[in-house]
């Protein structure tokens, strides 16, 4: 009886352990750095390795990853050495993970990872999320909308509705620097459906200048229509 109640309890464990398991549709970009990560890795559970491309000048390809309890451990594909861990709660499972560099500090992992939902309501067809790094308010007009985000604030603009002939609107962002709004970029950009703009806020550590960085993307594919359930007779 004593070997039944530990083969229950092992089973238990087992089913719980893989219940604990999510796969993430992740992609990836590195931001505030000269440097990308090294070639980083996910372990599977299944024995083979998960290999992440992480660029700094464009939103990687997709990626499935498994987390463990809500979390993704990246690591070194030279050392396996911990290198990054991003924490992505349920129910999300579409998202983009930007790594940036980590203060350094003893026993800290290199870089840390800013998880943003990867959704319509973030990124509208043809429209711009917006992520303020900045440590002050921000303002902004993207096309005929305008908006005010705190610091670490992050929204998602829709397609502009007046576009000239070409579709270019314009862009402009403010810092608020001193007491006072200080433009730090104005300019125009194409809006297309099917494509959509990252655009992050933010101080050049090397200038100490108010800037923006802009990361240009294609909209993912529409999602299939859910299928109808069979009337019944």
């Amino acid at each position: 009886m004593r070997s039944l109640f530990i083969l229950i309890a092992g089973l238990s464990t087992g089913l719980l352990h893989a219940e604990d398991v999510r796969l993430i549709r992740c992609r990836f970009l590195c931001f505030g750095s000269g440097a990308t990560p090294a070639s980083l890795i996910v372990a599977s559970d299944k024995g083979s390795d998960i290999t992440c491309a992480v660029s700094d000048s464009q939103i990687s390809p997709e990626t499935v990853c498994p987390a463990k309890s809500d979390t993704i451990a990246f690591l070194s594909s030279a050392d396996r050495k911990p290198v990054a861990v991003a924490k992505v709660a349920a129910p999300l499972n579409h998202v983009i993970l930007i790594f940036v560099p980590a203060a350094k500090a003893p026993d800290a992992l290199p870089w840390r990872v800013l998880v943003i939902e990867d959704s319509e309501k973030n990124f509208p067809d043809g429209g711009v999320f917006v992520a303020n790094f900045y440590n002050k308010d921000i303002r902004m007009q993207i096309g005929d909308k305008t908006g005010l985000l705190h610091s670490g604030g992050e929204y998602g603009f829709p397609l502009p509705g007046k576009r000239d002939t070409f579709n270019m609107a314009p862009v402009v962002f403010q810092f608020q620097i001193d007491g006072q709004w200080r433009t730090a970029n104005e300019s125009m950009l194409r809006f297309l459906k099917g494509m959509r703009y990252l655009i992050f806020a933010y101080v050049d550590p090397a200038s100490g200048r108010p800037r923006i960085s802009t990361f240009n993307d294609v909209a993912p594919p529409p999602k299939p229509p859910t299928p109808m359930a069979p009337k019944k007779p």
